[in-house]
């Protein structure tokens, strides 16, 4: 094998190409991105918005059956790019997690702490030969109180086990065009933070965009936590249908 050849580098896991690549986690994060599915998370001044395609891949499956919003706790959102086998696991691993956490210590796990756990999960993947990668990106989201303060939050996961807070993020197909469209409504939103529509419409607007054309109600699913009501839930078709009217009207 010639040393700059990448050839043979990507049978294994746990061994580094001459480039210093582990190309089965490149080939993860691919994965991510061939699922066709591009999904994006705003956060707010109060609230945090998450928006995700959804495709119904043929007509012979119920659509309701079908959605990348799953709840981790009452109050954690999370919304999963990818193969969604893969989500389920992880947010099966998850779920144990935040329960054995409140039963330990008598409160919700906290948003961060739960997002380190599952990125030190994904980590631990890349370094065995018997495991693999998951092809999953998950985007979390929820309310932390302290004393009497509401921060929002928002992460992001990738398969490395590499997670930060965000502003606002893409995951998925359209993810740098997503990105560099949020990072403009960022910069051009006042400085204590978006409103609860301006976030909405941010979210909508952004992967209207990077999919080049009008979204319907059953095309999309919207999440959102919001002070007021730090229960994650998930808008009904009637709920999406008001709000991509309202912002087809100011356009």
């Amino acid at each position: 094998m010639s040393r700059g050849s990448s050839a043979g580098y990507d049978r294994h896991i746990t061994i580094f190409s001459p480039q210093g690549k582990l190309y089965q986690v490149e080939y993860a994060f691919k994965a991510v991105r061939n699922a066709n599915i591009t999904s994006i998370g705003v956060k707010g001044k109060d609230c945090v918005i998450v928006v995700t395609q959804k495709k119904v891949p043929d007509k012979l499956i119920v659509p309701s059956s079908v959605t990348h919003m799953f709840k981790i706790t009452s109050k954690i959102g999370c919304v999963s790019t990818g193969l969604i086998a893969d989500a389920k696991s992880q947010l099966t691993s998850a779920r144990q997690q935040a329960a054995e956490f409140k039963y330990k210590n008598g409160y919700e796990i906290p948003v961060g702490y739960l997002a380190k756990r599952i990125a030190d999960t994904c980590q631990v993947y890349t370094q065995h030969a018997y495991m693999r990668p998951l092809g999953v990106v998950p985007i979390l989201c929820g309310i932390e109180f302290e004393g009497k303060q509401a921060i929002p939050q928002l992460y992001k996961i990738d398969p490395a086990g590499f997670f930060v807070g965000y502003h606002a993020i893409a995951a998925g197909h359209k993810e740098q065009e997503a990105n560099n469209l949020l990072e403009k409504k960022v910069k051009s939103a006042p400085e204590k933070g978006m409103t609860y529509d301006e976030a909405m419409e941010a979210a909508i607007l952004t992967l209207q965009t990077v999919l080049g054309s009008d979204v319907k109600p059953t095309d999309i699913e919207v999440g959102v936590v919001t002070v007021d009501e730090p229960e994650f839930r998930t808008l009904s078709e009637e709920e999406v249908d008001k709000r991509l009217s309202i912002i087809s009207d100011r356009d």
